[in-house]
């Protein structure tokens, strides 16, 4: 494989924060060099290289999605590695941080070495797998965490499986703290949040549908926070998506808390209104809150007060969503539409490209102890093109993903990727740009 230089990049820099014009090299599987000084006919002094004339497009880094699901073992069905590495090449994500909520859960050793062959096997992105928590993601009985570390889980979770008792939970976060091992909490009071299917308010009362006060996000975080305060572990939680959860999550870190936390691109763009008259892929975990939690959202990212934008891709089959919405299965996927949704933020002004690329990319890898997510000579070659400005009209039938349950389905976006690279090797676009 001959060397690269994708040549006029407007290049994204999440670490230093600046957009500059100029060229980038790939040697092997990492940037070699960065050229923003101007060259004179780079076409002629780059000639001994494979050459990508990127056109003024953005070259930043490949995105980090912490918290894809996917089906392998158990549900092959609803998302295989293949399908889901192809949608993460095609929407620019170049790592996927996979959950460990599969059937049998991601809760052995032997399990995970499975999850990791099949990964290397089929998909054309890098895989960084999670292990659950604890045994079953029953909450009774904690993991081997250090022999799931030792085989390649990043962090450990229950996913969306709240470890009820308190007791279990300080023991599991003393073994980890340890360990040195990241624990990612999902905060929701699970006793309040049974069976709730919408956010508590006048809409959820209108539409019959059953509710959840968005305290039961608090009340869950302040449980963990003080978990934490007890044992000194190391906690990054997944989803935060109310107002009233964001107080709690600055004192913490004012505090010294070794704390991180995240937000899903669908609770950055969507509200509770978007549910509209039922409509199904709009049935998530947490749901849909109010645009004043949406806004609040939304500044926090860019003061930093949440650190990690997600998709939270959890593929459901047509059958289990063409149900009545109490019914339904809960989540959407989001691989393929996580950058051109979150490209939305950009376009109305409320985060610069370098901001966004440091929630999408910069941050994670840096929690996740990663190599990647920068632009910077010497950094592994995980890179995406793409036109933030493109327009198109989302049609999910033509989604990379084996399930195609996605809440933008019809929905007039901006942004398209032209190239993926993934170290060093272009796994979508054509030759050019």
């Amino acid at each position: 494989m001959r060397d690269t230089v994708i040549l006029h990049a407007r290049l994204i820099d999440p670490e230093s924060g600046a957009e500059r014009t100029g060229h980038l090299i790939i040697r092997s599987t990492t940037i070699y060099d960065i050229v923003t000084d101007p060259v004179a006919n780079p076409e002629e002094r780059f000639r001994a290289l494979t050459q990508v004339d990127a056109r003024g497009l953005c070259l930043a880094p490949g995105i980090v999605d912490w918290g894809v699901k996917v089906g392998e073992p158990g549900e092959r069905h609803k998302e295989s590695f293949r399908t889901a590495g192809r949608a993460a090449a095609a929407g620019g994500v170049t790592t996927m941080v996979t959950r460990p909520d599969t059937d049998p859960a991601i809760d052995t050793p032997e399990i995970l070495e499975f999850h990791l062959r099949r990964a290397q096997e089929d998909s054309p992105v890098h895989v960084r797998p999670m292990a659950a928590l604890t045994r079953g993601r029953q909450g009774r009985e904690m993991t081997e965490i250090g022999f799931l570390k030792d085989t390649g889980a990043v962090a450990f979770s229950d996913g969306l499986r709240v470890v009820a008792d308190s007791r279990i939970y300080a023991r599991a976060l003393t073994y980890a703290r340890s360990m040195d091992a990241l624990v990612v909490a999902h905060v929701q009071d699970p006793a309040l949040s049974s069976g709730a299917v919408a956010t508590h308010g006048a809409f959820a009362t209108l539409r019959g549908l059953p509710s959840v006060h968005p305290l039961a996000e608090r009340i869950a975080l302040d449980r963990d926070l003080a978990l934490v305060e007890m044992t000194g572990a190391r906690l990054h939680v997944d989803q935060i998506t109310t107002a009233r959860a964001l107080p709690r999550l600055e004192r913490a870190r004012a505090a010294g808390l070794d704390l991180s936390a995240g937000v899903s691109i669908h609770h950055l763009t969507l509200n509770e209104f978007d549910i509209g008259d039922w409509r199904t892929f709009f049935k998530l975990t947490p749901p849909l809150r109010s645009e004043d939690d949406r806004l609040a959202m939304v500044e926090a990212v860019a003061s930093g007060t949440i650190d990690v934008i997600c998709s939270m891709h959890t593929p459901q089959d047509e059958e289990s969503k063409r149900l009545p919405f109490e019914d339904a299965a809960s989540g959407a996927v989001g691989l393929e539409t996580l950058l051109p949704a979150a490209l939305r933020l950009v376009h109305a002004g409320h985060l610069t490209l370098p901001q966004l690329f440091r929630a999408l990319s910069l941050n994670p890898a840096r929690r996740l102890g990663l190599d990647c997510g920068r632009l910077a000579v010497g950094a592994p070659a995980d890179l995406v093109l793409f036109d933030p400005d493109a327009p198109f009209l989302l049609d999910r039938t033509k989604l990379q993903s084996k399930s195609r349950n996605t809440p933008f389905d019809g929905a007039r976006m901006q942004g398209k990727v032209k190239g993926t690279w993934v170290a060093g090797r272009r796994v979508h676009g054509g030759e050019h740009a």
